[in-house]
């Protein structure tokens, strides 16, 4: 039981220090010390995000058991089928923004940072942008739960979940105050992780369709 709350531990510490250094409060007292040296910010951010991941990943390997749940048999194309949907939604995601803005190099020439990471500047609708807001966190939702799981997955992927839950409440709420009503009206046109508003939209499509055809 104590190895169990050493990960939940390990795990609530690296998402609140993960959500913490891009809240605004805290990016703006940073913007305040570094002055002209803030365009490494989002660098050292990534770097100090994926040094912190380390210990945790590493203790989760470390205390991993036997899996009580495999994908085989007929739940294998399940498996692949959300890894390949996972991995699709991440790069349709990753055409809609800058990455490497989102690495932080653009800024590192450029001198500024960015708030928004996309190249236009504006909120883009088209693509997997018009399916789901933020397609990152749900490509995230299907990879992590393509795994086999033990108890020590089913923590990790559950205190990840609620995270990715979470972190998109919080970066909805930073895009709300830079855009205002016009984001406020794109999230009444499409869902936040889950595609629920184009799958109904879709649907709708579709039952018009043969409702004028059978007239």
């Amino acid at each position: 039981m104590m190895k169990f709350l050493i990960l939940i531990a390990l795990w609530t510490a690296f998402c609140f220090l993960h959500s913490f250094m891009i809240t605004p409060f805290f990016t703006e007292l940073i913007k305040r010390k570094l002055g002209e040296r803030y365009r490494y910010y989002r660098l050292f951010y990534n770097i100090f995000s994926i040094l912190i991941l380390i210990p945790v990943v590493v203790y989760s390997s470390y205390i991993m058991e036997k899996p009580f749940f495999t994908w085989r048999g007929y739940l294998l194309p399940v498996r692949y089928l959300l890894l390949l949907c996972g991995l699709w939604i991440f790069h349709a995601g990753s055409r809609h923004y800058n990455m490497r803005t989102f690495l932080g190099i653009n800024q590192l020439h450029a001198g500024v940072n960015h708030g928004l990471i996309n190249d236009t500047g504006k909120i883009e609708k088209g693509g997997i942008m018009g399916i789901v807001r933020h397609p990152f966190y749900s490509g995230s939702f299907l990879l992590i739960w393509a795994s086999n799981l033990d108890a020590t997955r089913l923590i990790s992927n559950t205190v990840l979940s609620l995270y990715l839950v979470v972190g998109t409440m919080l970066e909805e709420q930073k895009l709300i105050a830079e855009f205002g009503d016009v984001y406020r009206s794109y999230q009444k046109e499409v869902s936040m992780l889950f595609p629920c508003k184009y799958i109904k939209r879709k649907f709708k499509s579709l039952l018009d369709y043969f409702s004028t055809t059978t007239d």
